[in-house]
This record gives structure tokens, C-alpha cells and sequence, in this order.
């Protein structure tokens, strides 16, 4: 399995690790069947994420989408950081491997998930559009 530059890059020197305390929207999603896990933290002021963070156990490639996504989505207005798609992590990293593109979706519904978790704490509905999908995952079905 090869990896391109930029997911070894990501994974071998993370982006935004860590917690945020008083995080605006908290998601965690994971798949039991390949034991990725992530919770991400996002800070947003004024309609704005100004912080993104991520705790992620699982894979190499788990832990460089979920880099990837946070970069992706911090600066960026809420309106925004809901459109991220898994494809567009995956572009970011310059690909991956047909197996492990399974990461990427988790990224995506990780921060759709938070992005919910902070329309729910606001008492707001989040575009029906853009709600996490919770997919369970074909490709974590290997072995």
C-alpha cells in the first residue's frame, strides 16, 4: 500500500491534535469493525470555526484525514465547513489507497457530527442536506 507524500506528512506530523475545552461542537464517530475512532473539536465565532481540533485512534491514514479535515475547515465559515466531503480530504492529501478511503468518510461525518452537535446547542436544525450520514462502512468489512 503507498501513500502519497502528503498523507505520510500528515500522519507523521499531525495537525491540530489535542481538545478544545469550551468546544462550540464536539463529534465523535468511529467503526468498531476497523477501530478508528475520531472526536473532533471545533470553535466557532461570529458563523466562523476559528479552531479545529481532533483526538484520533486508528490508522495512519485515519489520523492524516482527520489532519487534513481540520486544516480544511479552519478560517472557513460554518456555511462552508458543512460542505466538506470526503472527496475533497482525499484530494487534499493527493489520494489514498482504495482500502483505507474509508478514513476519509469518517473525517467528513467527524465534523459533520460536531458541526450538529454545536446547530443543537445554538437550538437550531443543521441543512437536512448536510447531516451526518453515519454510513456504515463497506470497506471496513476486509478479513
Amino acid at each position: 500500500m503507498l501513500y502519497s507524500d502528503k498523507v505520510m506528512d500528515h500522519f507523521t506530523h499531525p495537525r491540530n491534535v489535542g481538545e478544545i475545552p469550551d468546544a462550540d461542537g464536539v463529534g465523535e464517530v468511529g467503526n468498531p469493525k476497523c477501530g478508528d475512532i475520531m472526536k473532533i473539536y471545533l470553535k466557532i465565532d461570529d458563523g466562523i470555526v476559528t479552531d479545529a481540533k481532533f483526538n484520533t485512534f486508528g490508522c495512519g491514514a485515519a489520523i492524516a484525514t482527520s489532519s487534513m479535515a481540520t486544516e480544511l475547515i479552519k478560517g472557513k465559515p460554518v456555511s462552508e465547513a458543512m460542505k466538506l466531503s470526503n472527496k475533497a480530504v482525499v484530494e487534499a492529501l493527493d489520494g489514498l489507497p482504495a482500502v483505507k478511503l474509508h478514513c476519509s468518510v469518517l473525517a467528513e461525518e467527524g465534523v459533520r457530527t460536531a458541526l450538529l452537535d454545536y446547530y443543537t446547542r445554538r437550538g437550531e436544525k443543521m441543512p437536512e442536506e448536510y447531516l451526518p450520514r453515519h454510513e456504515d462502512c463497506s470497506a471496513c468489512d476486509i478479513g
